[in-house]
């Protein structure tokens, strides 16, 4: 079954399978399947043709999914980098945007710098 141009797995719970789409939680996926009236436990192999085609449908008219929302995301981004808000300058330096500490932390955004401390380090050896 193919949602937004993603391929779903056949064998996971519908509730489940539907988080592969981008745009698409645990919460969203269970109010889309209450809408359609399908029960989440049930595996997508299970589906018919016509829930399948009601689910697609409830996806496309009511949520912004995949290509759409990533390319509202980064315009979001470009937006607040070109007005030189806050955030837009956090977003250009490759820092954190919502308040975290990068004394410690952030590693994962400003690169593994450990490596850099060279306190408690023996002198190399010169060549003679």
């Amino acid at each position: 079954m193919r949602i937004s141009g993603v391929t779903i797995p056949k064998e996971k719970k519908v509730g489940v399978s539907l988080t592969y789409v981008y745009g698409i939680g645990p919460t969203t996926s269970t109010k889309i399947l209450a809408e359609a009236k399908i029960d989440v436990n049930t595996r997508v192999k299970d589906l018919s043709q016509e829930e399948q085609d009601l689910i697609r449908n409830i996806i496309e008219k009511t949520h912004k999914t995949e290509g759409d929302l990533r390319r509202e995301v980064a315009g979001n981004i470009k937006r607040m980098k070109d007005i030189k808000c806050y955030r837009g300058i956090r977003h250009a330096k490759r820092l954190p945007v919502r308040g975290q500490r990068t004394k410690t932390n952030s590693r994962t955004v400003r690169g593994n710098k450990r490596n850099m401390a060279t306190s408690g380090k023996k002198p190399t050896s010169q060549k003679t």
